[in-house]
């Protein structure tokens, strides 16, 4: 596979509150979180859920290969669900940490596609120069979206547009959105927080992956757009290509 991975604190932000993992081992796994809460809470929250989702995944997905998908969904939900349990511990135990969570949405790539989803950073698959957002973003403005309450037009300056229905650590329990998809060669997935999907939007996102040298150049490319689009945001992308 051609992987590109970058994060990026943005223009305005004092700290990057984005974290990211990217296997080097045959795990092919992939996550990005993307925090949120003061005095570094969000940054903390985005850590926590990065090294406990990889670390449980890494515990558990060997006794699931060769296993049915339902299996490897199972342990997708537990690690996430595992993470959320730490992050609201930790929110309760220390009062500067009180009320901060993150996004999460992670790739596992065995044979087939795995995404587990909370919050609004985003996943998207590229195949055959066409590009599907697969997961759902859980904001309040996509939910008005959704149910034709605004336009797309009144989603991009909405005044609530950064108010998140579903993250990882703020609650006790919590949703997760599950999808397996088919992979194809050539395929490219993306992951991303909205620091990058609010500033340039999914055809540039497409354009750009599947027409850069490498994974990598097309994932900073596109760090560097948002950056000159304002950068008002921490940014964070992995671009997979299945190209083997």
């Amino acid at each position: 596979m051609d992987i590109g991975a970058i994060s990026h604190t943005g223009l305005i932000r004092d700290i990057n509150q984005d974290s990211y993992f990217v296997s080097e081992d045959t795990m092919n796994l992939f996550i990005v979180a993307d925090g949120m809460g003061g005095h570094k809470a969000g940054e903390v929250a985005s850590d926590i859920a990065i090294d406990s989702v990889k670390s449980f995944m890494q515990d558990h997905i060997p006794q699931t290969i060769g296993n049915r998908d339902e299996a490897i969904c199972k342990i997708i939900e537990e690690a996430i669900m595992d993470a959320n349990k730490k992050i609201f511990e930790k929110s309760m135990q220390e009062e500067k940490y009180q009320g901060m969570g993150t996004t999460l949405t992670m790739a596992f790539i065995q044979s087939k596609l795995f995404i587990g989803h909370i919050g609004d950073s985003r996943a998207y698959l590229i195949r055959n120069h066409e590009i599907t957002q697969i997961t759902q973003d859980h904001s309040l403005v996509a939910e008005l979206l959704r149910n034709g309450t605004i336009t797309e037009k009144e989603a991009k300056v909405h005044p609530q547009r950064n108010i998140i229905t579903r993250a990882l650590g703020t609650e006790e329990t919590i949703l997760i959105d599950l999808y397996t998809i088919d992979l194809l060669l050539d395929d490219v997935i993306v992951l991303c927080s909205d620091g990058l999907s609010n500033l340039v939007d999914q055809l540039e996102i497409k354009e750009c992956l599947i027409n850069s040298e490498s994974m990598q150049a097309g994932c900073e490319h596109l760090v560097a757009l948002a950056n000159e689009r304002g950068g008002y945001d921490n940014i964070t992308i992995i671009g997979i290509k299945n190209n083997k």
